[in-house]
């Protein structure tokens, strides 16, 4: 069996138990380099053939899976983050079903939910927004399809976040600005939840030149939006002595 495993964002121990438990009985796992941390890939067990990932190019990923299939062996398949959001597993799975091969998906700990948890907000505040927009940008991947560009969608006043998207800080916060205001909130979150974690608090207006100077060119997400600085806003109606219970 293949079992996609969200790793996590970065810290070995924001991984679920079931994918603790697939790294720990896998005798194969492929890892996406860099992003995945090495703690985790020492719970492999004893002998696992363990294979970076980070250079081969999909097919060869495959070739590997549907080896070890063939072989009658477990892999774990190890992404970043939580495998449904930009994780290039959808290819990995059309491929897999083409070839009638079974595989399971363990879902993870996203980068936006660490960093959320980093900037201690919440990104749902009751009045000021309900709606988290997931998105990036195309300037080194696919491009983005037809109504999914900044402009459009920073229309809805949702709290944004991006990934992928920190090397091009000026272009991105100069299009949201026009959506947003260039006094709306913005935080930049590199390396959520690892020991090397970096937050860059601002702006719209300002932000772009924090970043630059923090070096920050990789690995981070950027939220924008009031929730970030919302104080004064409606409690839930959830926990209200109002609600019918």
């Amino acid at each position: 069996m293949i079992r996609f495993v969200g790793a996590g964002p970065g810290a070995a121990d924001l991984i679920t138990v079931r994918g603790q438990r697939v790294i720990e009985t896998s005798p194969v796992c492929l890892y996406a380099g860099s992003l995945v941390p090495a703690e985790l890939l020492d719970r492999c067990p004893e002998g696992a053939r363990i294979v970076d990932t980070a250079n081969l190019n999909l097919g060869q990923i495959l070739a590997e899976m549907t080896r070890a299939h063939e072989q009658g062996l477990d892999v774990a398949r190890l992404h970043s983050g939580d495998p449904s959001v930009f994780s290039a597993m959808a290819e990995q799975m059309r491929r897999l079903d083409a070839a009638g091969v079974p595989y399971e998906v363990v879902p993870g700990v996203p980068a936006f939910a660490a960093a959320a948890a980093s900037l201690r907000r919440e990104l749902t505040v009751p009045g000021v927004a309900q709606t988290i927009i997931l998105t990036r940008t195309s300037e080194r991947a696919t491009p983005m399809p037809p109504g999914e560009d900044l402009t459009t969608l920073g229309r809805s006043g949702a709290t944004m976040v991006l990934h992928l998207a920190v090397q091009r800080i000026e272009p991105v916060t100069a299009e949201l600005a026009g959506s947003y205001g260039s006094d709306c909130p913005v935080a930049v979150v590199a390396y959520a939840s690892r020991a090397d974690e970096v937050i860059i608090r601002g702006t719209l207006g300002d932000i772009s030149g924090m970043v630059r100077a923090a070096g920050v060119k990789r690995t981070a997400v950027i939220i924008v939006g009031r929730v970030l600085t919302a104080a004064q806003f409606p409690d839930s109606h959830l926990y209200s002595v109002a609600r019918a219970r």
